[in-house]
């Protein structure tokens, strides 16, 4: 029986040996002979429904040969028959023929039932298996596979995709560079599918994990500004590249590279946006540069998401509090606190100019501590709303709470503990009298 059914798989063989055949049947769906096409149909269907594939192979073969545009399940049943013998096949030479059977198979299916976008995917994602050192030919494979399917990708001929990708650079196949780009071309098509796709958005995160953890070793900011560096100098006013860099480096928080800083503005130059002069107004604030941050910062209000938005506030804040310029810095506290009520930076950035405003809004022993009554409100509001901030405002209710105003100094200016006072000058406040502890 192993003898015959030998006989059977080498006289597939490949297809030199029926070529003829293949090549004459251009014409009706059926082939010269219809009856013994349809008779070889229910044949092995029949056969392989049992998972008789040896006895399946015989008509299968007839099928495949005589009328290959008869069914194209005589295709997909093909392809998964070939994959069980070369599974079950321990011989090297009849294991590769077995192979090249199978890629035959997928061949001929684009041949006569076109689709060949999807199905290089298919047999992309098998000859990565089935041929692991053949890591060339399996990457061109996927890598045409991509490019025709774009967004109609698989996750899984993705996730091989990316597999040939880095098995190929580890090989010195091809530069790291290619890892970068295809990394980039990717997450697009995963992205996409996450937002439009419902039915295989869990496969598609799941996808998207192991690419991450896949690129890691590969993203380094190092490796990225290597790349794009002399790219970008050869063509700065590439707004796609311009954004892939952008996104790359933002992504491994590679924010202190003059790169980082050159590209984004030249996309702000080329295709002003909120977004980009957000990205913008980030980085001179890094640097110190307060008022070209707030330049930028105050054309990225208008950026859609809200929640970044109340990001700008607390940056435009921080801003102005640097430029003294402390009534507009609490003014844009405020906002970002419309925006988002439950974040105490706000907050601690209010009190944190009180604090610093005390003398200067005062001209005697109570007046010069009355502000840091107001702060301290500020900063017990900070970890009421955020939880987070409070052991940062901790200590600092404990450092001003100790310059409060004493006992004595209370009763001399005719106060008592617990009553409203109205604090002057800028800030301009009510708030609790209370002794120094």
């Amino acid at each position: 029986m192993k003898i015959r059914f030998l006989q059977i798989v080498f006289s597939l063989g490949f297809c030199l040996l029926f070529l003829s055949d293949i090549n004459a049947q251009k014409g009706p769906k059926y082939g010269e002979d219809s009856a013994s096409c349809v008779m070889n149909i229910s044949l092995y269907r029949e056969f392989y429904k049992q998972k008789n594939f040896a006895d399946a192979i015989g008509p299968w073969r007839a099928v495949f040969s005589k009328c290959p545009r008869g069914t194209q399940n005589a295709y997909i049943d093909g392809i998964k028959m070939f994959n069980s013998f070369i599974k079950k096949e321990n011989d090297k030479e009849i294991k590769e023929k077995l192979i090249d059977t199978l890629m035959m198979i997928y061949d001929q299916r684009i041949e006569y039932f076109n689709k060949r976008g999807y199905i290089l995917g298919r047999k992309g994602a098998d000859y990565y298996k089935l041929r692991p050192t053949a890591v060339e030919e399996a990457y061109n494979i996927l890598n045409e596979s991509v490019e025709l399917e774009g967004n109609k990708s698989s996750y899984s001929i993705l996730g091989y995709y990316f597999k040939s990708t880095i098995k190929l650079v580890d090989k010195g196949f091809a530069p790291k560079s290619l890892i970068l780009e295809n990394y980039d071309k990717v997450s697009e098509i995963i992205d996409y599918n996450i937002i439009n796709n419902a039915k295989s958005k869990v496969k598609y995160e799941n996808t998207k994990g192991y690419i991450e953890n896949a690129f890691e070793p590969w993203a380094t900011c190092e490796n990225i500004i290597s790349n794009y560096t002399d790219k970008f100098a050869e063509d700065p006013d590439n707004v796609e590249q311009l954004k892939k860099i952008i996104k790359l480096l933002d992504k491994k928080g590679c924010h202190e590279d003059p790169l980082y800083f050159e590209t984004n503005i030249k996309l702000y130059e080329i295709e002003p946006s909120p977004e980009s002069a957000f990205l913008i107004g980030k980085m001179y604030l890094k640097k110190g540069e307060y008022k070209d941050a707030a330049q930028y910062l105050e054309q990225a209000v208008d950026m859609e998401n809200k929640e970044k938005v109340g990001d700008v506030y607390v940056f435009l804040a921080e801003s102005f509090r640097n430029m003294n310029n402390f009534p507009k810095a609490r003014n844009y506290a405020y906002k970002a606190i419309e925006v988002n009520p439950e974040i105490g930076n706000p907050y601690i950035i209010i009190g944190d100019m009180y604090a610093a405003s005390a003398k200067d809004c005062g001209g005697n022993e109570l007046t010069n501590r009355v502000a840091y009554w107001a702060a301290v409100d500020k900063y017990k509001k900070a970890k009421k709303v955020d939880s987070s901030v409070a052991e940062m405002v901790n200590k600092r209710i404990k450092s001003y709470s100790a310059h409060f105003p004493d006992v004595q100094t209370i009763f001399f200016h005719d106060l008592k503990e617990g009553d409203t006072y109205k604090v002057e000058c800028w800030i301009n406040e009510n708030t609790i009298v209370r002794a120094a502890k």
